[in-house]
C-alpha cells in the first residue's frame, strides 16, 4: 500500500528548499487527526494538512514531522499499529516504511516530537510553526511551548508562512497535471446537474447528482457543494427548496481528486429548456466580465485591477439594462458594482480549494506591494497581488440581486446618483449568476484548466433542451 502522492525526489527537492527559504531553526509541520463528529469512533471524513502532504505526501493521520535546518536532520513522528488496532484497520505500513517513501530515513513515536519541541524551546531556539486552525494542533503547541492557547496565534512563524507561500504558490508540472485532472472531473460535476435537474426536484437531489460524480472519479468534493434558486445568498448550503420553471439554478461544485489538489467551477442555469429574456441578459453581462477578465490574466498585472476591469464590464452592461448611470470607471471607484457584485472576483487554488487560506491573505494573496483593502465589496477579493508565471487562480464573477441590501442602499440614497433604484425594482426577485473559471498563469499569459463545459447561453441552452 502506497500512501505517497509522486515520487520521493519531489518531497526531498521541496523540503531541501525549504529549508533554504527559512534558514535557520526548527521546522514543525503537523499532520491532522481523526476528529469525532459526535462521539470518538464516529469520524469525520479524514482531510490531511495541505502544508503536510506538500512537504510529505504522507495522507495518514496522526503524523508530525519536525525539519531541523541547522543539523541538516527531517524526522518523521508517529505510532506503529498495535494488534488491537490491526484488528480493525488490517495491517498497514509501519511509520518507517511510510517514510522511506517519501525520503525520510529517521522516524520516532509520536510523543518524542512533543519533547523534542520542549527541549528545543527551553534551549531557546527558534521554533517555525504554521498557524494552527485545527483545535488539536492548536492545544498541542499550546502545551509543547508553554503558551497560552489565545496567544499562539502571535506565535507563528512569519519566515515560515512566507516561505511555504513563496514554494506553493508556484505550481510544479506534477501539481498542474492533477489540478487539471480535478478540474476535468469538476466539468462533469456540473454536467450532470444540467443533464439531471428538473421542475419538481428538490436542490438536495441534484446536489446527490453532483456529489456522486467526485466520488465515482476516486475523489470527493474538495468544498460544501453550493447549488441553490436562491443564487442572490453567496455561500447557500441549504438544499431544501423545489426546483420551478422559470427560476435559475447556480452550482459552484468542485472536485477534490485522489492526490488531494482541487477543482472549483461555478454555472448557472435556468430549471427550464432556456433562459427567460431578463435573465439572458443578465447572464450575457456576467459572461462578458468573465471573458474581459481573462484576456488580462498574464504575468506581471496585479490581480486587483482585473477585479477592476472586471467589474467595470458588469456596470457597462447594467447602465444597457437601465440600472446604473455615469461612466463605468468612475462607478467602480464610487463602489457601485458592490451593490450587484459584493464579493470577489478569484482566488488561489491548489491542495486547497482557496489555497493557503490557513496562513493568511496578507501572505498569500497580497504582499509589501499592495494591500488588502478594507471596505465593502473589495475586502472580499482574496487576491490582488502581481500574477506570477505558476499561479493558478479562479475567475468568478457575478452579479446578485439581493433585496435587503438593494432596500437598504436604496433608503440610505447610497450612490443614488449612480443607480437607478426605481428600475431595480424589477430585479428583486431575481437571484443571482456565477460563471467561474480556473486558470493556469504562464509565462506569455494563461490556460484555461479542463475540456469542454457549457457557458454560452446558447451552448447552455443546447444542453437543457436534450436533457429536459
Amino acid at each position: 500500500m502506497h500512501f505517497s502522492l509522486f515520487s520521493k525526489a519531489v518531497y526531498i527537492n521541496r523540503r531541501k528548499r525549504l529549508q533554504e527559504l527559512v534558514g535557520s531553526g526548527l521546522i514543525v509541520l503537523l499532520g491532522n487527526e481523526e476528529s469525532g463528529m459526535n462521539y470518538k469512533d464516529n469520524c469525520y471524513p479524514f482531510r490531511q494538512d495541505s502544508s503536510f502532504l506538500y512537504y510529505f505526501g504522507l495522507d495518514v493521520a496522526s503524523l508530525g514531522a519536525l525539519i531541523d535546518t541547522d543539523n541538516d536532520s527531517t524526522i518523521i513522528f508517529g505510532n506503529d499499529l498495535s494488534m488491537d488496532d490491526i484488528v480493525w484497520t488490517g495491517p498497514l505500513p509501519t511509520v518507517s516504511e511510510l517514510a522511506a517513501e517519501v525520503g525520510v530515513e529517521k522516524t520516532r513515536p509520536y510523543a518524542e516530537l512533543g519533547r523534542q519541541i520542549i527541549h528545543a524551546n527551553s534551549a531557546g531556539r527558534k521554533i517555525h510553526f504554521l498557524p494552527p486552525y485545527r483545535p488539536e494542533n492548536l492545544l498541542k503547541l499550546s502545551e509543547w511551548l508553554q503558551v497560552p492557547v489565545s496567544a499562539i496565534k502571535t506565535h507563528h512563524s512569519i519566515e515560515l508562512i512566507k516561505a511555504v507561500v513563496q514554494q506553493r504558490s508556484i505550481k510544479e508540472q506534477v501539481e498542474v497535471d492533477a489540478i487539471e485532472e480535478a478540474v476535468c472531473i469538476s466539468e462533469d460535476m456540473h454536467l450532470a446537474a444540467m443533464k439531471h435537474a428538473v421542475a419538481g426536484m428538490k436542490e438536495y437531489e441534484v446536489v446527490a447528482k453532483v456529489q456522486e460524480v467526485a466520488n465515482a472519479a476516486g475523489g470527493r468534493i474538495s468544498y460544501s457543494v453550493i447549488l441553490s434558486v436562491e443564487g442572490q445568498v453567496l455561500h447557500n448550503h441549504y438544499y431544501g427548496n423545489t426546483l420551478h420553471d422559470g427560476q435559475l439554478l447556480l452550482v459552484d461544485a468542485g472536485a477534490e481528486q485522489k492526490l488531494h489538489y482541487a477543482g472549483d467551477l461555478t454555472r448557472t442555469f435556468p430549471v427550464g429548456r432556456q433562459f427567460g429574456s431578463q435573465q439572458r441578459e443578465v447572464y450575457d453581462i456576467v459572461l462578458s466580465s468573465i471573458e474581459k477578465a481573462t484576456a488580462l490574466l498574464k504575468p506581471g498585472i496585479q490581480f486587483i485591477d482585473v477585479h477592476a476591469k472586471a467589474a467595470e464590464e458588469l456596470i457597462v452592461g447594467l447602465k444597457d439594462l437601465g440600472l446604473v448611470r455615469g461612466d463605468p470607471a468612475e462607478a467602480v471607484q464610487n463602489g457601485v458594482h458592490t451593490l450587484f457584485f459584493q464579493c470577489g472576483l478569484g482566488h488561489m487554488m491548489g491542495l486547497d480549494v482557496h489555497d493557503m487560506e490557513d496562513l493568511g491573505e496578507e501572505y498569500v494573496g497580497y504582499d509589501d506591494t499592495i494591500k488588502k483593502r478594507t471596505d465593502f465589496g473589495w475586502k472580499s477579493l482574496r487576491l490582488g497581488k502581481k500574477l506570477e508565471s505558476g499561479f493558478v487562480l479562479t475567475v468568478e464573477p457575478g452579479i446578485y440581486m439581493i433585496p435587503e441590501l438593494m432596500d437598504r442602499w436604496h433608503s440610505e440614497k447610497i450612490l443614488s446618483s449612480f443607480i437607478n433604484y426605481d428600475a431595480l425594482q424589477a430585479f428583486r426577485n431575481f437571484g443571482g449568476i456565477r460563471i467561474e473559471n480556473n486558470f493556469l498563469i504562464t509565462p506569455t499569459g494563461y490556460r484555461k484548466f479542463g475540456k469542454y463545459l457549457p457557458a454560452t447561453a446558447t451552448e447552455i441552452e443546447a444542453v437543457r433542451q436534450q436533457y429536459v
